[in-house]
């Protein structure tokens, strides 16, 4: 991933989603079974390559009553829950900074003396690249401020769900000051994050760091808000 041109992304990941209809009450090997009142809906989590994703989680909200399901995938990349019938659900793609919500719906019909079951695919792009966008470090140092746990919080909950992503977490600086004291402290701060990743469960073996100093940045040098832009932390997906 080094000394490439890299496309930035703030949590943004593709989706495509392939819906099938069956009127039966045959599930995919699960306890759950269709009733009167809830449809099965079979969710299947995949990349482009069709690989199973493991430890995706995602949230299938009613319009009509604001309710929430959600489910995680399993090593297989599926899981299965019930919906209620007669509503239609907004699909929300769970991601360790945000929920990201698509222009997807999943219409569950009434369907009168029927046995619904859905089988639901969803097709993941995962990007290279994640921004840290609240992140925050003290001036001129590698010290998180606590406004950081949140986001930090989230990202190692979601490293702990991708069991086999191994990522490399990367410091970048604004120009102001010598090339070495920003490598330096751009180091420092990838460090920083990744000690407090290890603290919170993440494997050591999973993480790699790296100072940029003021390389690659994203915005403008001469205005303060293009160097607060620049000052930031990255998470490049090394392997999934």
């Amino acid at each position: 991933m080094h000394g490439r041109l890299r496309k930035f992304f703030t949590m943004k990941r593709w989706l495509s989603f392939t819906l099938f209809l069956c009127l039966c009450a045959i599930g995919m090997g699960q306890d759950l079974q269709p009733n009167d009142s809830n449809a099965l809906v079979n969710v299947s989590v995949i990349d482009y390559m069709k690989k199973p994703m493991p430890g995706e989680q995602i949230l299938f909200k009613s319009r009509m009553d604001k309710k929430a399901y959600s489910g995680t995938t399993d090593s297989t990349g599926r899981f299965h829950l019930l919906l209620p019938k007669d509503a239609d659900y907004d699909v929300k793609y769970v991601q360790f900074t945000s929920e990201e919500a698509y222009n997807n719906v999943l219409t569950i019909p009434k369907g009168e003396n029927q046995l619904l079951t859905f089988n639901y695919t969803i097709r993941v792009k995962l990007p290279e690249t994640y921004t840290l966008n609240n992140v925050v470090f003290d001036v001129n140092k590698a010290t998180l401020t606590s406004e950081s746990y949140k986001e930090l919080n989230k990202l190692s909950t979601f490293m702990r769900a991708q069991k086999t992503m191994v990522i490399e977490i990367a410091g970048y600086t604004d120009n102001v000051g010598t090339e070495d004291a920003n490598l330096k402290l751009s180091q420092e701060r990838a460090d920083a994050i990744k000690n407090y990743l290890l603290k919170h469960g993440v494997n050591m073996a999973r993480m790699v760091t790296k100072g940029y100093g003021s390389a690659g940045p994203v915005a403008d040098n001469t205005t303060p808000e293009g160097r607060q832009q620049n000052r930031r932390t990255e998470i490049h997906i090394i392997k999934q």
